[in-house]
C-alpha cells in the first residue's frame, strides 16, 4: 500500500504524527493509498520552511521566477499521461476528462502566471508642481493555499501558480479526498529549480491541518475554494488576525432558456453544463429554467438524451460520466433526490445508483438525475446539491424567470440562452451572479475575474486580480 508524504523544504516526509488515513479509489469503493494525517506540527515545520526561503524567492528577479514556473508547467506536460491517470482514478472521473480538462487547465495556469508577473504593472499618479506618487506591489510573505476535490490539480494550481508568481512561499493544502497529483507536484516543483521551501505541500483533513494553515500567525493570507460553510468558519477566524482573504464557494447556478434560443446549440451545452465531472463543478447549471412556449419540447429531448449518456467506469473511452468522489457524497447526492420526491418533485430521469461489474461493483456510480415540479424556492432548489442532479421548471417572463434566478444565497454563475441582444445584456446586468454566460457555458479566458456574489463568495481570482491579491500595494510619494 503505497504512502503519500508531506511535500517540506524541497523533500518529501513523513506526517509528525506518524498517522495516515484511507484514500479511497471511487471508482472501485477500495483503499489504495495512505494518506497523511498531518496537524499544526507539520504546518510549523513548513512556516520555517517558507521563513527561511522567502528572502531568495522574492528578491529573485522576475525573470527568474518566470522561468522555475515555465519549466513547473512544462514537467507536468512531460508527465500528462501519469497525472491525467493519477487524476482520474483519484477523482473518479472519466480519463478523457481529466486528459481534456484537469491536466492541460493546470499546465496553462503555471505557464499563465509566469508569464503575467513579466506584464505586472504597477500605477503613477503625477501631482503637477509637487510631486509624483508611484505604487510597488509587493509580495506578502507566507500565504496558504487550500484547495477542493471536485478539479484537484486544476483548481491546486490556479491558487498556487499566482501566489508563487507574486514572490510569495506557499502551505498549500489539497483536498484530503483527492490528494495524488497534488503529492506528484512537488518533485516536479524540485526538478523545475524552486528553491526549497517556498512551496510546500500538506496532506491532512481540514479540521487539523487546514485549520492550523488558518489560524497560524505568520501565514498572512488564506485563498480558499470549498463549502460556504466552512467558508464563514474560515472569515470568523481569520478576521481578528486581519489576513487577506480569498474565498470561492458554494454555487446553485441557474440556466435561463428562452423560447427564441438557438435550440439545437443550447440542448448540447446545456447536457454538458448540468453533468459534466459528474455535475462535481461549481458553476454548472443545476437549476434550469426553460420559457413555457418551448418547455415541452424541451423536456421530452433532454430526457433522451439524459437517458443515453453512458456512466461507466473511468477507463471507458465511452464514458460521459464517472464515479462521483466519495461514499459519503453519493449518499448526500441520492438524499436529496428523495428530499424532492418529498416537496412534489418527479424524477423523470435517473435518480439512482448505477450498479457496474467486478472490479466496479462497489463504486460510487449515479445516474444522471432530471426533476421536474418543484418550487423555485424548496430546499432542493435553495441549497447546493453538487452532484449529477438538475431541476427544470418553467417560467412565463423575463421578470419571473429573473426573481427565481435571484432568489438563492449564491451567486457564483449564470448562463442565459437568448437571440434577443437587449434581453441578452438586460439580463446579464440584473442577474445576482459573479459570472453570467450568454448563449454558452465555461468559456474561461485567464485574464478575467472570478468569483461569486453573496454567499458564493469574497474577492476575485484569476489575471490581475490574483496578483493583487497575493501583493500588498505601497504607495511612495517624491516631491519635485
Amino acid at each position: 500500500m503505497e504512502k503519500l508524504q508531506n511535500f517540506i523544504n524541497g523533500s518529501y516526509s513523513s506526517p509528525v504524527s506518524g498517522e495516515y488515513m484511507d484514500n479511497y479509489e471511487p471508482a472501485t469503493g477500495k483503499v489504495y493509498s495512505l494518506i497523511p494525517k498531518s496537524g499544526a506540527k507539520d504546518v510549523e515545520l513548513a512556516v520555517v520552511a517558507a521563513e527561511n526561503a522567502y528572502p531568495v524567492w522574492s528578491k529573485m528577479s522576475i525573470d527568474a521566477r518566470s522561468r522555475i514556473m515555465v519549466k513547473l508547467s512544462e514537467g507536468i506536460e512531460a508527465q500528462m499521461e501519469k497525472f491525467v491517470a493519477a487524476e482520474s482514478r483519484d477523482n473518479g472521473k472519466p480519463v478523457a476528462l481529466a486528459g481534456r480538462v484537469d491536466i492541460p487547465r493546470a499546465v496553462s495556469n503555471f505557464h499563465f502566471f509566469a508569464t503575467a508577473i513579466l506584464h505586472f504593472a504597477s500605477e503613477s499618479h503625477n501631482m503637477e508642481g509637487v510631486g509624483v506618487n508611484y505604487t510597488l506591489r509587493k509580495p506578502i510573505g507566507i500565504v496558504g493555499c487550500i484547495s477542493p476535490w471536485n478539479l484537484p490539480l486544476y483548481l491546486f494550481s490556479w491558487k498556487i501558480a499566482p501566489a508563487l508568481a507574486a514572490g510569495n512561499c506557499v502551505i498549500a493544502k489539497p483536498s484530503e479526498v483527492t490528494p495524488y497529483t497534488a503529492y506528484l507536484l512537488g518533485q516536479v516543483a524540485k526538478e523545475a529549480g524552486m528553491p526549497d521551501g517556498v512551496l510546500n505541500i500538506l496532506h491532512g483533513e481540514g479540521h487539523d491541518v487546514g485549520d492550523a494553515i488558518v489560524k497560524h500567525p505568520k501565514i498572512k493570507a488564506i485563498s480558499f475554494t470549498g463549502g460556504t460553510a466552512t467558508g464563514k468558519y474560515i472569515a470568523k477566524t481569520a478576521a481578528p488576525m486581519f489576513k487577506k482573504l480569498s474565498l470561492e464557494l458554494g454555487g446553485k447556478n441557474p440556466n435561463i432558456i428562452f423560447d427564441d434560443c438557438d435550440f439545437d446549440d443550447m440542448m448540447r451545452t446545456t447536457l454538458l453544463s448540468s453533468f459534466a465531472n459528474q455535475g462535481q463543478i461549481c458553476l454548472c447549471g443545476s437549476r434550469i429554467f426553460v420559457q413555457r412556449g418551448i418547455y415541452e419540447k424541451f423536456k421530452e429531448e433532454f430526457v433522451r438524451k439524459v437517458d443515453a449518456l453512458l456512466v461507466a467506469e473511468p477507463n471507458n473511452p465511452k464514458a460521459k460520466l464517472g464515479a462521483v468522489v466519495s461514499k459519503p457524497h453519493m449518499e448526500k447526492v441520492l438524499s436529496y433526490v428523495e428530499l424532492a420526491k418529498e416537496e412534489g418533485g418527479k424524477v423523470v430521469s435517473g435518480g439512482e445508483k448505477v450498479q457496474l461489474e467486478a472490479p466496479f461493483e462497489n463504486g460510487y456510480y449515479l445516474r444522471p438525475t432530471v426533476i421536474e415540479g418543484l418550487s423555485y424556492d424548496c430546499r432542493t432548489n435553495q441549497e447546493e446539491i453538487f452532484g449529477p442532479v438538475v431541476t427544470i421548471m418553467p417560467f412565463d417572463t423575463e421578470e419571473e424567470a429573473l426573481m427565481m434566478a435571484n432568489s438563492t444565497q449564491y451567486g457564483l454563475s449564470a448562463t442565459l440562452w437568448t437571440s434577443d441582444l437587449e434581453r441578452a445584456h438586460r439580463m446579464a446586468n440584473e442577474i445576482h451572479a459573479g459570472i453570467v454566460w450568454i448563449n454558452a457555458w465555461l468559456v474561461r479566458d485567464l485574464r478575467t475575474p472570478f468569483g461569486g456574489a453573496k454567499a458564493s463568495g469574497v474577492g476575485r481570482e484569476g489575471g490581475w486580480e490574483a496578483l493583487r491579491f497575493f501583493t500588498e500595494p505601497k504607495n511612495v510619494f517624491v516631491k519635485y
